[in-house]
């Protein structure tokens, strides 16, 4: 830290900012709840002024083929919580869609072996 706290910040992770600068405030999304594995993409957006966060104009530019949003998550290194948060803003500005994973039946039992197999060898 500086003289007297005027900046916050850690040595080996940088810039300290906190979750709700992030989102405007917000602590839930709004509108239709956003799985982890719902697949996000942009919408093309040719000459419009936008105003977005530098953390809205990175998730706008990793989603615009179809991705997870755990994986934006992980591609933006910020939490799940606060990348659905800027999703749902943006869905709501017509600036991404969301599409809903189907539902699977994992009633398969070589996929249950496969899937402990590879937990095993973590």
């Amino acid at each position: 830290m500086h003289d007297g706290g005027a900046e916050w910040g850690d040595g080996e992770a940088g810039p300290v900012v906190r979750p709700y600068a992030l989102t405007g405030g917000m602590t839930r999304p709004s509108g239709e709840r956003i799985d982890l594995i719902d697949m996000v993409r942009a919408v093309r957006v040719i000459g419009m002024n936008l105003r977005l966060t530098p953390e809205q104009a990175r998730l706008l530019a990793s989603c615009r083929t179809p991705v997870a949003l755990v994986e934006l998550a992980a591609d933006l290194g910020l939490a799940t919580g606060v990348v659905r948060i800027l999703v749902s803003d943006l869905r709501e500005r017509g600036l991404v869609t969301v599409q809903r994973a189907r539902p699977t039946s994992v009633s398969d039992l070589t996929i249950l072996r496969q899937v402990a197999d590879g937990l095993r060898r973590l």
